[in-house]
């Protein structure tokens, strides 16, 4: 009956965070314009996931990968809004197929970084002792390397592609995660509600997973925020490269590798998909920021 009033307790406790956070995130206007900007744009990839399987893929070969060399370089206009691209693609298509490399493998690479982090680092600050400093020494080790170099030393002994590049960013991003959860275990593992959960004979599992890891979501949805504008501009970046997504497919960076030799002769080819990449970066930090703010208690009104 304790164990169940203690567990009844923290639910709403956790509702009511919520709740409250909420209600506090929604006063900062540009971090609701920003979450509408991402979930809209959530849409669209998923949208185009969508006329995939309906169409089996003859819209995306035909409208997003398929060249047409007598239409290179059309401006913006009418017909195409974003214009054409060297190889008379339209570019605004190929940004909206792209969201689902950008955007959604970011969100895949840095939630496996995070379970995993967040599993390392619960244990490490849960533990202590030698498992918590064997932990966070292989985790220091990761860190101590830069994390571009080490996605791109990754990409280049396992080689390019989607996959590989989702491996390399996630494992650049579990140390923050592992030092962000061992941080917020420790602080909270002496607590008397935790002391309660011992005291009613819970299993270790149960008290990381039903007391520990509800109580330190806040800073851990921030995080995620942030690193997954991070890990739009790494996979920017390996593309950039020539170590992330590969032609043809319609990936944001890739985009602006291919076009950055005709800068000169077509601005529209380049400013555009940097801008979706501006924008949507910008959108995940001003969002981690609001949430921040409105997850941090010493902010509550």
């Amino acid at each position: 009956m304790e164990e169940k009033s203690l567990q009844s307790n923290a639910a709403v406790k956790s509702r009511s965070l919520f709740a409250d956070a909420w209600r506090r995130f929604k006063k900062n206007k540009m971090a609701v314009v920003s979450l509408i900007f991402l979930l809209l744009l959530t849409l669209v990839g998923i949208s185009t996931l969508i006329i995939d399987a309906v169409t089996d893929e003859r819209i995306y070969n035909t409208l997003v990968i398929n060249q047409d060399l007598t239409q290179r370089f059309v401006p913006p206009n009418s017909e195409h809004i974003l214009g054409l691209d060297e190889f008379g693609r339209d570019i605004l298509l190929r940004i909206i197929w792209g969201t689902r490399y950008s955007l959604f493998m970011s969100v895949a690479a840095i939630m496996a970084a995070g379970f995993i982090g967040t599993m390392i680092g619960a244990a490490a600050g849960y533990y202590g002792g030698k498992v918590d400093n064997v932990i966070m020494r292989c985790m220091d080790i990761i860190l101590s390397l830069p994390y571009m170099l080490l996605a791109i030393a990754i990409v280049a002994a396992l080689g390019p592609g989607l996959v590989n590049v989702l491996i390399s960013i996630a494992i650049g991003y579990v140390p923050e995660f592992a030092r962000i959860t061992r941080a917020s275990v420790m602080t909270i593992r002496e607590r008397e509600f935790i002391e309660a959960a011992r005291a009613v004979g819970a299993s270790d599992k149960k008290i990381i997973f039903s007391q520990m890891l509800p109580n330190i979501t806040a800073p851990l949805i921030v995080e995620v925020t942030m690193a997954i504008a991070g890990a739009i501009l790494s996979i920017a970046g390996l593309s950039f490269l020539g170590l992330g997504i590969q032609p043809p497919l319609p990936e944001w960076g890739a985009m602006l590798t291919n076009a950055r030799g005709y800068i000169r002769d077509a601005w529209h080819i380049t400013v555009f998909p940097g801008l979706i990449i501006l924008i949507t970066i910008l959108a995940l930090n001003i969002i981690g920021d609001g949430l921040r703010d409105a997850l941090d208690p010493k902010l509550k009104d």
